[in-house]
Parts: C-alpha cells; sequence; structure tokens
C-alpha cells in the first residue's frame, strides 16, 4: 500500500472532496476567509495554494477523502474557489467498499463526532466541505493552541481532543455568545491535571 504523498498537480474541485469530519470551527473559517481576501493578486493566492496542498486518501471509489486542512477547503469554498491541489498521502482504491470506513477508522483518517461531541454512524458524515457544521468548541481548541494553551501535536485530530474537554467544562451558551470568556476559562482548565491525558498538555508541573 502506497503512504507515500504524491502531489496530484492537476486542480481537483472542492466540492468533490469527501469530509472525515463532522465539524469545524467556523471561527477559524472565518479567519482563513480574512487570510484568503488579504491575499489581492492571484500570484498570492496561488502561493498559499501551493503551499497548503490537502492532504487526502484516495478511495476505493476513486473519490478524494480529505484527511486534514477541513477548515481551510471550507474557507476557499466559502470565498468561491472552484479547485484545489491535494496530496495523497494514502492509497485505498483495493479496499473494499465495506471495509472502507473500518480500515480509515484504524488509521484514525477520520473522526465521525458530532457538535455534541457524539459518535455517529460513517454515513453521516457530510458529504461535502460545504456540509460541515460549526463546533464553537473546536474553535475554541483552535484559538487556545495559539494562546500557547497546549502545545501543537502529532496526534490525529488533537483539538477535536481538547475541544471535547472544553466542552465538558464551558457551556455552549458561553462558547457561542461570550467567546473571550469562555477562552480565559479554557486558558485555566488547560492547565489543570484533569487535562494532563490531553496531547500537547503543558501545564504546571509538580516538582518531583
Amino acid at each position: 500500500m502506497a503512504n507515500t504523498r504524491e502531489p496530484i498537480l492537476h486542480p481537483v474541485p472542492i466540492l468533490a472532496l469527501r469530509p472525515t469530519q463532522m465539524t469545524v470551527g467556523m471561527r477559524e473559517v472565518k479567519e482563513k476567509r480574512k487570510r484568503w481576501r488579504e491575499r489581492k493578486s492571484d500570484k498570492k493566492r496561488a502561493e498559499l495554494l501551493g503551499q497548503h496542498m490537502i492532504p487526502v486518501v484516495f478511495g476505493p471509489d476513486e473519490r478524494y477523502y480529505v484527511v486534514d486542512h477541513h477548515h481551510l477547503a471550507r474557507a476557499l469554498h466559502d470565498e468561491g474557489v472552484k479547485d484545489v491541489l491535494v496530496t495523497i498521502i494514502g492509497d485505498l482504491t483495493m479496499v473494499d467498499r465495506d471495509a472502507f470506513w473500518g480500515v480509515m477508522d484504524n488509521k484514525r483518517w477520520v473522526y465521525p463526532y458530532d457538535a455534541k461531541g457524539e459518535r455517529r454512524h460513517f454515513k453521516d458524515l457530510p458529504k461535502t466541505v460545504a456540509d460541515l457544521k460549526d463546533d464553537p468548541f473546536r474553535s475554541l481548541a483552535g484559538e487556545l493552541r495559539r494562546a500557547g494553551g497546549f502545545a501543537k501535536d502529532t496526534t490525529p485530530f488533537s483539538e477535536f481532543l481538547w475541544a471535547d474537554f472544553l466542552r465538558r467544562k464551558i457551556s455552549r451558551k458561553t462558547a457561542d455568545d461570550h467567546f473571550s470568556v469562555a477562552m480565559e476559562r479554557a486558558l485555566e482548565f488547560a492547565k489543570g491535571n484533569d487535562a494532563v491525558y490531553l496531547p500537547g498538555w503543558c501545564g504546571p508541573h509538580a516538582d518531583g
């Protein structure tokens, strides 16, 4: 099985990309849209697309399944971009269609959890990036990482793990309507010992 990163040099329609998660943080999507609009020239926009190729798994139905950069793909779609460059990180075209999602799950290339943090059936995954739902706790987790609340980590879907942790600590209403208050609380919770199991935790260590 080829797992090398192979760039596809011809563009792929954004709406042909199949998500492997159910939600994004729309605050992050808006921030990426803003950065895209700040790049006024076609050259600068082409550079961004070239530097941020979308990592995908090539599936048994010859579809491209996005395994990262969902926020960027959604932002580009919302900005009217039609096509993106992709990088194939896994070829599963030989896998039986009925076994495909089990293999994806085993490789931690799919995260079928909804905006309440509840696991759903694979058939409930969105069919396009336009159908991704907002999870304010995913936005909170992303902002928390940027503020130094935890370190960037290679653990798959690490920011979703933090989102679910924060979901149990902070109300949805606070996350939706009082984001700065939610951020203050998130920074406090991130330093606590009950967050020690989370990827990238960088709270204070007790002296041995």
